[in-house]
């Protein structure tokens, strides 16, 4: 495949160049959160708000309010094509078709609207907010994302010269295949892109995706990207994410069934989707009093996606967690997604996949001569270890600029769950830094949630 990504680049200095194209653009979980929420809250409002936790960087001063403002218009105005919604409908996700209804993808086809916005720059910083039905918000968070993301990519893609995209875009492309080179032939990995949400531009998401497919083969999973998984017939990956717990949390009225409402969104969620996508996200209200007051149901789900605890140390834990429910951790998946790159991903796969051996350690283990080595490691799995690769896979310009700035660099952008019906929706997490909502919520959810098992550690992009 070979595209000139630099002249590609080049040329979007057109008058506008929409950055989202189709409503497929988006993480597949989106989509069945979106039917589950069609389903069981469909006159429930909710706000979604925009936060920059990369605070050093001033998105205001950088994209032109204007161009945002159009680039979001212009979302709005997009439907689903006929073709796509045939697609939902008729494709294999997960080993089973079907998993859309039909009345459901009538309702996209028909009734589906994305709700109105409010957009302005306070303090150097963009100002976003969507309120309405929580049918019209929930999918405005990728879409806001990635159309930011790739609008601060433009600003700096204008202040080079045509050489000098050439050279940031060798010198990226170079950069991925030495990652890749490092993955190629690592007995038993298994990687998806989880990289939408913080993606350099669209194209280059497309182009990384295309060259992990190629390159990695059966050790490349899918892509959460429900568009690139339509269009290069990948597997789309994804479940659910803490907006529902969130939700649900916020909606309750005591303290009690705050504290049930994440094991209630569970059961609502299995009944919706008849046993299938059964991934927990514990780590909404804390990983650790999560699996501590847990039903002994929940240990039968298919496993666990960790987001905001050191992956080390919630593997392990879920590993005993399992254990001591008398499930066998090695029919169980465990996920790790938060911020991981070549390093972490090899260390996390020594760790789980099999058994180190002779005092090495998973950092250690860092190409795939390390993993053929039978008196280092042994492939015999603790539990069905994959990583979902996000802002390291599709936004990885960190001193790839021919001029020396950072103006590449990702930032930690989020666009979240802030209100439900004038209710504040908190995310706690495992880490301190990643808490979300008025300081008042938070203070009060961690009254009732405590605080076992998270830490005090820097949010990386």
């Amino acid at each position: 495949m070979i595209v000139n990504i630099a002249r590609r680049a080049h040329d979007h200095n057109w008058e506008l160049d929409p950055i989202t194209r189709s409503l497929l653009d988006t993480d597949f979980y989106k989509l069945l959160m979106l039917q589950f929420i069609w389903k069981h809250f469909p006159n429930t409002r909710a706000t979604f708000s925009l936060q920059n936790r990369t605070t050093a960087v001033r998105l205001g001063e950088i994209i032109e309010l204007h161009e945002l403002r159009e680039q979001l218009e212009e979302a709005r105005k997009l439907r689903f094509h006929k073709s796509e919604l045939i697609w939902l409908a008729g494709n294999t996700f997960y080993g089973r078709r079907g998993m859309f209804e039909p009345a459901f993808l009538e309702w996209l086809d028909v009734d589906f609207r994305l709700s109105d916005f409010d957009l302005s720059v306070e303090d150097g910083q963009i100002s976003l907010r969507f309120d309405g039905l929580w049918t019209e918000t929930t999918m405005w968070e990728i879409y806001s994302l990635a159309i930011i993301d790739e609008l601060k990519t433009r600003a700096s893609l204008k202040k080079l010269t045509e050489f000098e995209l050439d050279i940031l875009y060798a010198r990226a492309k170079t950069r991925l295949w030495e990652k890749m080179e490092r993955l190629r032939g690592v007995p038993g990995l298994s990687l998806s892109d989880f990289g939408t949400r913080r993606r350099h531009s669209f194209l280059w998401h497309e182009y990384v995706v295309k060259a992990m497919s190629d390159v990695l083969e059966a050790n490349f999973a899918g892509s959460s990207n429900t568009y690139l998984a339509y269009k290069h017939d990948l597997e789309a990956i994804g479940t659910n994410a803490h907006e529902l717990p969130m939700a649900l949390t916020a909606l309750a009225e005591t303290d009690e069934e705050m504290r049930d409402a994440q094991y209630r969104f569970l059961e609502l969620w299995q009944q919706t989707y008849q046993g299938e996508l059964l991934i927990l996200l514990p780590d909404t209200f804390g990983t650790t009093q999560f699996l501590r007051d847990a039903p002994d149901w929940v240990a039968d789900w298919t496993g666990q996606r960790v987001d905001s605890k050191d992956p080390f140390v919630a593997g392990d834990e879920y590993i005993q967690w399992l254990e001591q429910h008398g499930r066998d951790p090695r029919r169980k998946r465990f996920i790790a997604s938060d911020a991981l790159d070549v390093d972490r991903i090899l260390a996390l796969h020594a760790h789980f996949g099999g058994t180190i051996r002779d005092g090495a350690s998973p950092e250690d283990f860092r190409a795939p001569k390390d993993f053929c080595d039978a008196g280092k490691w042994i492939p015999h799995r603790r539990i069905r270890f994959s990583s979902g690769w996000g802002t390291f896979l599709t936004n990885d310009f960190r001193n790839c600029n021919p001029r020396g700035d950072q103006s590449f660099d990702p930032v930690s952008l989020v666009c979240k769950l802030s209100e439900v019906e004038g209710r504040p929706a908190v995310k706690l997490s495992d880490n301190y830094a990643k808490a979300m909502g008025p300081s008042e919520a938070i203070d009060r959810y961690r009254g009732i949630f405590g605080t076992a098992g998270v830490a005090n550690v820097p949010v990386e992009a």
